[in-house]
């Protein structure tokens, strides 16, 4: 488990790429065999790729960041699956998820185990956790069931469904909300016009692109924008006062994952063309 600390947004205005990168970017979610993460402390949110192969893996309690018995024993975790069929197992109870398809699961669950159906093609767990002050049961969703928002259209290139899954209307959390956004082909655009939240950070993973293509995301104060060249299954802190925002050479999908003050979707600060800078 690596720790990334908070970066004052006027301290941000001078960073390099490198030190962007350094940061905010998260270059390997997934390593064959091994359960990785990344500790923010923007709302102490957790992200972390579990990709099993012959054996079942899990997941520790990271204890000398969390300070924990067991990792959900103060947390609450989504888990979207962006890899071949596979199984989560919470506390003995066993969870099939195929691609795309989304677990929740609550505070107070000890013992969580990811394995995959055949290791030639290995289920890739993309998580988010955040704190959680109650428990809520766990809950399975596949795409069928997540709650969809359309947007954008063909003429300003960015024609997309929002998949909801763990939101205010949707499975049950304390404060995480998680979801997935699928651009229509021809479309390279998401969330533009961007916006920030200053109630809620976030955390966004790009997958279904390309090995060849990249994502430009832009991120930064809306009057001192900044971007970052990223690839296929990589992922990027978004503090609250940042924008958040791609455009791709390729169409591709991308998780967001929200933890905060609230949990209303819609809370959000526009910053539009005539503002961005």
């Amino acid at each position: 488990m690596e720790l990334r600390y908070a970066a004052n947004p006027v301290d941000a205005k001078n960073y390099t790429t490198e030190r962007l990168r350094q940061d905010f970017l998260i270059e390997k979610v997934f390593v064959p065999g091994e359960i990785t993460g990344v500790y923010s402390m923007y709302d102490r949110m957790v992200t972390i790729g579990v990709k099993p192969l012959d054996a079942a893996l899990e997941l520790p309690s990271f204890e000398a960041l969390t300070k924990a018995e067991y990792f959900l024993e103060r947390r609450e975790m989504g888990i979207i699956n962006v890899g071949g069929k596979g199984s989560v197992s919470v506390d003995g109870e066993v969870f099939s998820l195929e691609n795309k398809d989304c677990l929740y699961v609550g505070k107070g669950k000890k013992e969580i185990v990811f394995s995959s159906a055949d290791k030639n093609t290995p289920a890739e767990f993309f998580i988010n956790s955040t704190p959680a002050h109650k428990e809520y049961p766990t809950a399975k969703a596949v795409k069928a069931e997540a709650n969809p928002v359309e947007l954008g259209a063909p003429a300003t290139s960015n024609e997309r469904t929002i998949f909801q899954y763990i939101h205010e209307n949707g499975i049950k959390s304390c404060q995480l909300v998680m979801g997935f956004t699928e651009l229509k082909s021809g479309s390279i655009w998401n969330t533009f016009p961007p916006h920030t939240h200053s109630r809620r950070m976030e955390v966004y993973f790009y997958f279904d692109l390309a090995e060849d293509q990249a994502v430009m995301h832009f991120m930064g104060e809306p009057t001192e924008t900044r971007h970052l060249v990223m690839k296929n299954k990589q992922a990027v802190i978004s503090p609250e006062w940042s924008i958040h925002s791609g455009a791709g050479t390729a169409a591709y999908t991308f998780i967001w994952a929200m933890g905060g003050e609230n949990q209303a979707f819609t809370d959000m600060d526009p910053a539009g063309t005539d503002v961005l800078k």
